[in-house]
């Protein structure tokens, strides 16, 4: 092999380097959370997600804390084998109690869908063990006070 065609091999492959580089530098990242609102208010939410895991699917529980919101797990589907990978739940409150919850999951070692899927389980144990979602009012717009009197013009001293 000569030298010019060595050259060639070289300067091919640092070019596939370098295009491979810019591409993974622009890509946007991946997104490894997915959230649904729950309008079934913290408490219930939250313990409603604690079922879905240690009880439906009886995974274990890594850690939890109820007053800050999040529920650690060992994760087991049947495309990740005997291996269980690291998953996590975050319920955000407000403070009303019976305000809709933010839910977010996180199966960073997983496919996207894998979190919608246990999104849409926990959504529709809520509904089942629950019944239909209570509807939230939200409080009136305060109105302007009422003008106790018409504009009058300055009076002189």
């Amino acid at each position: 092999m000569s030298w010019g065609v060595s050259k060639a091999a070289i300067v091919g492959a640092l070019s596939g380097l370098a295009v491979t580089a810019a591409v993974l530098a622009t890509a946007p990242g991946a997104s490894a959370r997915s959230t649904y609102e729950s309008p079934y208010g913290y408490e219930r939410t939250w313990n409603a997600a604690l079922r879905l895991v240690r009880v439906d699917n009886g995974w274990k529980v890594t850690e939890k804390d109820d007053a800050n919101g999040y529920l650690l797990f060992e994760y087991r589907s049947p495309e990740s084998g005997a291996r269980p990978s690291q998953g996590s739940f975050e319920l955000v409150r407000v403070h009303d109690p019976d305000a809709p919850v933010s839910v977010l999951v996180q199966l960073p070692q997983m496919p996207h869908y894998h979190e919608q899927v246990l999104l849409d389980s926990l959504a529709v144990k809520m509904r089942r063990e629950y019944g239909d979602a209570p509807v939230h009012k939200k409080p009136p717009a305060p109105r302007d006070p009422p003008d106790a009197a018409p504009d009058a013009p300055d009076a002189a001293p």
